[in-house]
């Protein structure tokens, strides 16, 4: 964008008038009306449904769950290539924290189902985010009120972006209603350590002895904020704290535990890797973090999809970025579990005879091709001939008959499988022709 006339761009945040998020007590209505309102078939609306987001991510499972699927990626490598071979030019911006921003922005695409982004002309890459409640996706407009439907065309904007699919409300729609049962849950915990987590003061006093009683009261009021109750003596009167059933606490403990592995399930597919409220094996947990891996890759290929798009790599051009005919490609990581799995089967194709080619094994493995490739392929190529025709002009070993109480000679064997690995090395790398 340094080098175009920047009048072509229209800057959107001087115009939009920003409203304070709606923080009023919300409830389990409030959510099933906001989410009505969003979905209308005319004039859809989506303010009261992302005040209610903002509101639902102050729970603290919640926000740490998304930081735990955010991270996943943000913390693998990233960088731009073209024609296979790295462009250093890019590292610098793969490597900002800019670029990190914006990365994190498309990642809450998949919690809110929209984001918006405004990039600002200048020398260096600059942008600002778009206020959800403005983008009406429905009809490709910014609006300049939240409640309005009158503003910026993003799909002619060059410098606007808007990603996700205009139908999509987003993870946090599924999220909502258990934060907020998970809310007043907390707060029906907190009355119940406030009433009964005090012992109970129990005073009874004749009924006509009003005097007694104006004393007694002043009394329970001065010494303390236990619960206090004064009953007459004529009166008869017992109280049902449920101790007996929930003395220790353990229903509400209970209950917000079932809400929050919900959105663990929602947002990381599985609960045993952020807790292990519910028990369990090692390997359950191995199962439930491959379950994570997969939405981790997901979240991967999402990203780079979004990030290759021919409009942000316009814009990157437009700040004289060299992103023609390139690609940022993530880093692949290195899991050694599923490369001794995948060895193991390409060692049982070699024997049976399947051809393995050695650009999979170094693709597989991650270790770089050498560049003498070739050299070092006559050469190896060469030793194992040498060494197959020493060993037929050697003769047959008679392997002496062991007397009763004599140690047994290894040395046969070892020779048998040290010549078996030097075989089974060679088939990797000396494909039969």
């Amino acid at each position: 964008m340094s080098n175009q006339d920047n009048s072509k761009y229209q800057l959107t945040r001087y115009d939009v008038e920003v409203r304070a998020v709606n923080r009023d007590t919300k409830d389990i209505a409030d959510w099933r009306d906001a989410h009505r309102t969003a979905e209308r078939v005319l004039m859809p609306n989506r303010v009261r449904l992302y005040d209610l987001y903002a509101d639902v991510l102050l729970d603290g499972h919640l926000s740490g769950v998304i930081s735990k699927r955010f991270d996943a990626v943000l913390n693998k490598a990233l960088y731009f290539e073209n024609e296979k071979e790295r462009v250093k030019e890019m590292d610098k911006l793969c490597r900002s924290l800019k670029f990190r921003d914006l990365i994190t922005l498309i990642l809450e695409t998949k919690l809110w189902g929209v984001t918006g982004i405004e990039f600002i002309p200048g020398a260096e890459l600059q942008f600002l985010k778009m206020r959800r409640k403005h983008i009406k996706p429905n009809i490709g407009i910014y609006t300049k009120e939240q409640y309005g439907y009158e503003g910026y065309d993003y799909k002619k904007q060059q410098n606007l972006w808007v990603i996700g699919d205009p139908e999509d409300l987003g993870l946090l729609l599924k999220c909502s209603p258990y934060a907020l049962y998970k809310r007043g849950g907390m707060a029906d915990w907190a009355q119940y350590c406030e009433i009964f987590g005090l012992p109970v003061r129990v005073v009874k006093y004749d009924a006509h002895d009003t005097q007694t009683k104006v004393e007694l009261k002043k009394v329970l009021d001065e010494s303390g904020t236990a619960l206090a109750l004064m009953i007459p003596n004529q009166a008869n009167f017992e109280m049902h704290d449920g101790k007996q059933s929930n003395g220790n606490g353990e229903l509400q403990e209970t209950f917000k535990n079932a809400l929050n592995n919900e959105m663990s399930i929602i947002i990381l597919g599985n609960t045993e890797t952020t807790s292990n409220d519910n028990g369990g094996s090692n390997a359950k947990s191995k199962v439930h973090r491959n379950e994570q891996l997969e939405i981790t890759k997901s979240d991967i290929k999402y990203v780079t999809n979004i990030i290759n798009d021919p409009q942000f790599l316009a814009i990157l051009k437009s700040y004289g970025y060299p992103v023609d005919g390139g690609e940022f490609v993530f880093k692949k990581d290195v899991d050694l579990t599923e490369i001794n799995t995948q060895m193991g089967l390409a060692q049982q194709a070699k024997l049976m005879g399947v051809p393995i080619g050695d650009d999979y094994i170094y693709e597989l493995t991650g270790i770089p091709k050498p560049a003498n490739y070739e050299a070092q392929k006559k050469t190896a190529a060469a030793q194992v001939a040498d060494d197959n025709a020493d060993d037929e002009k050697k003769p047959p070993v008679t392997k002496k008959k062991r007397q009763s109480g004599e140690p047994e000679d290894w040395t046969d064997t070892e020779l048998s499988s040290w010549n078996k690995l030097r075989a089974k090395l060679a088939d990797f790398f000396d494909p039969p022709r």
